[in-house]
């Protein structure tokens, strides 16, 4: 489950872009659609990832959000002792649609639709 609680009570000031921001980067990156945003890539490196906020817009019952996720991915070889495939991690970038329960700060996030 992901809440955002921080984006929640930011909404409307400044700060949100901010708040919305750490709050993603904190995730568990599993909790995210990486693995379905890769271009380049067949595995997404679960390490540090970026996020800018592309677009806010709220409904009584609800805050959407549009984000851009900067990461990396790799394309492993077969393990093999003598597998010249290098893994070296390659640059990826998806775009997000989170929802924000007014209420509970409880979120959804799916890949955008291209």
């Amino acid at each position: 489950m992901i809440r955002l609680a921080k984006a929640l009570q930011a909404w409307g000031t400044p700060e949100f872009s901010a708040a919305l921001k750490q709050e993603i980067k904190e995730l568990d990156a599993a909790l995210l659609p990486l693995q379905q945003g890769l271009s380049a890539s067949s595995h997404v490196v679960d390490n540090k990832i970026d996020v800018m906020v592309i677009s806010a817009s709220a409904e009584d019952d609800a805050i959407h959000a549009k984000a851009g996720i900067f990461y990396a991915g790799i394309t492993p070889g077969c393990s093999c002792a003598d597998d010249p495939t290098p893994v070296d991690e390659v640059s990826e970038y998806c775009e997000v649609e989170l929802t924000i329960d007014r209420k509970t700060a409880q979120a959804t996030v799916a890949l955008a639709e291209s």
